[in-house]
């Protein structure tokens, strides 16, 4: 992950607690042509973890987290990761594995980021 990556996926916490109230333990991003693509661990809160003990839970957890993230950044467009990229924030796509505790949320955006910051992998 570069520094740039790096930086995302802070901003991506922040925002999260921000607007969640709580943000993933772990994140890691990936800048992929146009997309963000952040893998992140520990996303759920004890009381998601409760629920997430029967099936019906988890289905309803599942499809409750994915829906509520893609609308709070519709309804908060991320600023802060719009400046830091010179981009335009576009579409959001997200997923979640309850069992695991690990989501997937892909950030569109409307120029080649990992032109502009990818190529350099430094670690």
């Amino acid at each position: 992950m570069n520094k740039h990556e790096a930086e995302f996926s802070n901003l991506v916490r922040s925002f999260r607690k921000r607007h969640m109230g709580k943000g993933p333990s772990q994140i890691k991003t990936t800048f992929c042509k146009n997309w963000a693509i952040s893998e992140m661990e520990g996303n759920l809160s004890p009381v998601e973890k409760f629920i997430a003990t029967s099936d019906d839970g988890k289905q309803m957890l599942r499809a409750a987290r994915t829906e509520m993230v893609k609308d709070i950044y519709r309804n908060n467009p991320p600023v802060e990761m719009e400046e830091l990229l010179g981009a335009k924030f576009v579409e959001l796509f997200v997923d979640i594995n309850i069992e695991k505790d690990k989501g997937m949320s892909i950030f569109v955006f409307d120029e080649d980021i990992e032109k502009k910051f990818g190529s350099g992998r430094d670690s």
